[in-house]
């Protein structure tokens, strides 16, 4: 494998780089949006303590791990002239949406371009006819699942392609770069990983989160987000004397529903366009609750549609005159967009980077969220560039291993091209 030009035994990296992923995605880490403590999951320390002892084992210095599992570490710079400081961050929590426990990768060498049979038991199978970027992978190492649980390439990808990055600039200081901080974080998945992430500390200039899909992805525009709690209220009574009196929670909370606009969920979006997603229902006769994640780009139209949310309860509880439903309404994070944009020079420095890598560059809004989000409000500048991965969230996820090759690379030759910008005065 080469990367920057210096030859190195192509299948030892290759093979290094498998090994600590497997290590990595074999781990169950899967965070609890319910849980009000930090990190939500006790099993997210058993990766966080592995990745505290990899990161001293490969030399980096200042490695330390705080009380609610936040995890930074130092790259010293080998220059001597003044270089900002950069980061490179990732989350080491898999998805609640899926199972991460037992997870059994499979490997695809050299990929025919064919329908991947995941699980014969099951009948699971990964298609190109449903999946069609699986084509842009031919001929390459693909990592599977099992087809029963997700993969955990979101972030785990991330954080094997950030520590693969140090431990091979650690190995070949002909390539300069300035200081650079390392941080992993828990709770991503739910919303959380940010929340206590000590920015001063960290005290980085700016940063990049490991956290995108496809190679190419370079992000510094974001959804905003809020969740919905719907809460509708019922009476119950026994169904042979309900006249008059019964009032079943679960139909309103179906009118309600309907109410919205249908074209504006996930499955009708894309690109710029917002939505409203019904994520999960708990519903008996008294009462019934929605829970609705609320997504735009655009801060006004994002004010709108938390304001129809609750123009519609409104409408319902005046239609039937009674307070039969209640909108709690929360923020989560913020287009990231507003705080990027006027540094918006270390967005072209990973672009610059990609294209001297003959990487061409995706840069599109993010239709989610990354911890880089809520980072870049706290004070740290934060764009999100791929980590190599597809499907996430489920049983369907995979990733090449040469797309997470390539963003080693990415991450190496960011470091190198802001220690060449510094010197000659371009920052």
């Amino acid at each position: 494998m080469s990367i920057f030009g210096y030859n190195l035994h192509p299948m030892i990296e290759k093979k290094h780089l498998i090994d600590r992923f497997l290590t990595y995605v074999k781990i169950d880490t899967e965070s609890d949006p319910e849980s009000k403590t930090t990190p939500s999951t006790d099993k997210q320390w058993d990766l966080a303590n592995l990745l505290v002892e990899e990161l001293k084992a490969i030399g980096l210095t200042d490695v330390e791990i705080d009380e609610h599992a936040y995890i930074m570490a130092s790259l010293p710079s080998n220059v001597d002239h003044e270089v900002p400081t950069i980061g490179f961050i990732s989350h080491f929590d898999t998805s609640p949406d899926f199972t991460g426990a037992h997870v059994n990768p499979q490997i695809i060498e050299n990929y025919s371009g064919e329908d991947i049979i995941l699980n014969a038991e099951e009948n699971i199978i990964l298609s190109p006819s449903y999946f069609e970027d699986l084509l842009l992978y031919k001929g390459q190492t693909l990592i599977t699942t099992d087809g029963t649980t997700l993969l955990g390439a979101d972030d785990k990808a991330g954080i094997c392609e950030i520590i693969a990055a140090c431990e091979y600039l650690l190995n070949n200081p002909q390539i300069k770069h300035g200081p650079i901080r390392i941080g992993f974080t828990p709770d991503e998945e739910v919303g959380r990983g940010a929340h206590k992430f000590d920015v001063n500390k960290f005290n980085a200039d700016w940063a990049y989160t490991v956290d995108g899909s496809q190679v190419g992805e370079l992000e510094y525009e974001n959804f905003n987000a809020a969740m919905a709690r719907v809460k509708v209220k019922g009476k119950i009574v026994h169904p042979g004397y309900a006249k008059n009196k019964m009032v079943n929670s679960m139909y309103f909370a179906s009118e309600f529903i309907n109410a919205l606009p249908e074209k504006e969920r996930p499955e009708h979006t894309d690109n710029y366009e917002g939505f409203f997603h019904l994520y999960s229902t708990k519903g008996k006769v008294e009462e019934t609750e929605l829970q609705y994640i609320i997504r735009d780009h655009d801060k006004d139209k994002f004010e709108a549609r938390k304001a129809l949310m609750s123009a519609v309860a409104e409408r319902i509880n005046s239609k039937y005159d009674k307070k039969l439903i209640e909108v709690e309404l929360t923020d989560q994070y913020f287009n990231m967009k507003e705080k990027v944009e006027p540094v918006k020079y270390i967005v072209d420095i990973a672009e610059e980077a990609m294209k001297q890598l003959g990487i061409e560059p995706i840069i599109k809004p993010i239709r989610g969220g990354t911890d880089g989000s809520q980072l870049s409000y706290m004070g740290l500048p934060c764009p999100n560039i791929f980590a190599g991965g597809h499907n996430f969230h489920g049983r369907y996820e995979y990733v090449p291993v040469e797309s997470m090759i390539k963003s080693v690379e990415v991450i190496c030759k960011i470091a190198e091209l802001t220690a060449v910008k510094a010197k000659h005065g371009e920052l």
